[in-house]
């Protein structure tokens, strides 16, 4: 009986120890930085953000209702395309308005050049000899009315009626002799100035209208990929911010995702080892096998004093399509050696993937799925990192997290 149960005592322990074998263990790996005599040396690696170069928030320039979204997020789109629409028929009908109101300038403007036809002079001239004929009815009657009241026929009453008709006549003869006089010159200059000028307005108005019109097509003015779609069919957007539930002001982002760059605080202490147009090379933490070349675009021009930080922004060279905004990564700075071409190269690896076993160094290869133990003899260690003596010669896949559970022949599964 004692043998059975030792038995399967031992079973037990072997079917565990090859389930850890067989269940596979989630690392993360990195490669192997191997500097050739004469190449850069790294004087120090930080961490930071991958952002793009320029990001682009796309805003209206009319308040309106949206009535049509033409791309989603993630989508790529060229330099001009249509992306949005906002309800057109009150902006229709501003520009009919606006039309109708230039004719019409335009028509008083050309009756005002064109001056008066021969029609509207003999009109005048048939008014003013009507007024001058009242006129002249008007001298005889007041002669006689006068000579009556003299003679004591009439009354006072009327002969002041009399003398006001001959005022009256007096009156309209002199209106009729400027209306005769007015419509044989013509328009003044100043009134075809004023005209010219209200056709002017109404042209700019009708520009307006129109550019209002086309302000409802919402266009893209670089070619980049949508990052974020920010309103749907229907939403109110405005020009200026209104917070809450209230109409928004921006309705898409984008950027161009080739031209990305990595934001990173360099402590003041370090500031000393960075400088503008530095080679860099750039390592995503979700891809640790893959690595970028860049430079240091950019020096913020004044420090973080709460976090005692500078940022600084280093430009991707070669950027594709697996590295995306947002990611974490690790920036190497490096510096054109010190000494003179000649001797080994130097091997590098995170400090994270030396462990010891036994009293000696080990760095576990990721071998396709499985992992395998390397000895190792390790130098200095430098911001980060430790040059490996001997034992690797650059270019190799090293486990840098979850090493401490690892054996020979353990399988892996590589976080990406």
């Amino acid at each position: 009986r004692y043998g059975v149960t030792g038995l399967l005592v031992i079973l037990a322990v072997g079917a565990f120890l090859l389930r850890g074998y067989l269940d596979p263990i989630e690392v993360e790996v990195a490669v192997a930085q191997r500097l050739d005599p004469g190449a850069p040396a790294p004087v120090l690696t930080a961490g930071g953000y991958i952002i793009p170069h320029r990001k682009v928030e796309l805003a209206p320039k009319i308040t309106g209702r949206v009535e049509w979204v033409g791309v989603e997020k993630g989508d790529r789109v060229e330099r001009g395309q249509v992306v949005l629409r906002i309800e057109q028929r009150e902006f229709l009908v501003a520009v009919d308005r606006a039309e109708a109101a230039l004719l019409g300038a335009r028509a008083r403007l050309k009756e005002l050049e064109a001056g008066s036809r021969p029609e509207e002079i003999e009109r005048a001239r048939a008014a003013l000899e009507e007024a001058r004929s009242n006129v002249a009815n008007a001298v005889l009657e007041l002669d006689r009315f006068q000579r009556l009241y003299a003679e004591g026929a009439v009354s006072r009453q009327l002969l002041d009626g009399a003398k006001n008709r001959y005022e009256v006549a007096l009156a309209q003869r002199m209106a009729a002799e400027q209306s005769y006089e007015l419509t044989r010159i013509g328009p003044r200059q100043e009134q075809i100035d004023l005209a010219r000028a209200q056709v002017r307005e109404a042209e700019a108005a009708l520009r307006a209208t129109q550019v209002d019109l086309d302000n409802t097509l919402i266009k893209v003015p670089v070619a980049g990929t949508i990052l974020e779609r920010l309103v749907e069919p229907g939403e109110i957007v405005t020009t200026s911010f209104i917070g809450g539930r209230g109409a928004k002001s921006a309705v898409l982002s984008l950027a161009n995702l080739m031209v990305l760059d990595v934001e990173v605080d360099v402590s003041q202490n370090e500031f000393r080892k960075v400088r503008l147009n530095q080679p860099a090379t750039i390592v995503p933490d979700a891809f640790p096998d893959r690595t970028y070349r860049g430079y240091l675009a950019e020096l913020a021009p004044e420090a973080n004093r709460q976090k005692a930080t500078l940022q600084v922004k280093v430009r991707i060279l070669d950027p594709d399509d697996t590295i995306r905004p947002e990611m974490n990564a690790k920036v190497t700075f490096l510096e054109p050696p010190r000494a003179t071409p000649g001797g080994p190269p130097k091997v590098l690896v995170p400090k994270e993937a030396i462990v010891t076993r036994d009293g000696q160094r080990l760095v576990y290869l990721a071998n396709g799925s499985k992992a395998a133990g390397r000895p190792v003899k390790i130098g200095a260690e430098v911001d980060g990192k430790v040059e490996v003596l001997e034992g690797l010669q650059g270019g190799e896949t090293v486990v840098v997290r979850g090493v401490e559970a690892l054996r020979d022949g353990q399988r892996l599964r590589i976080k990406r």
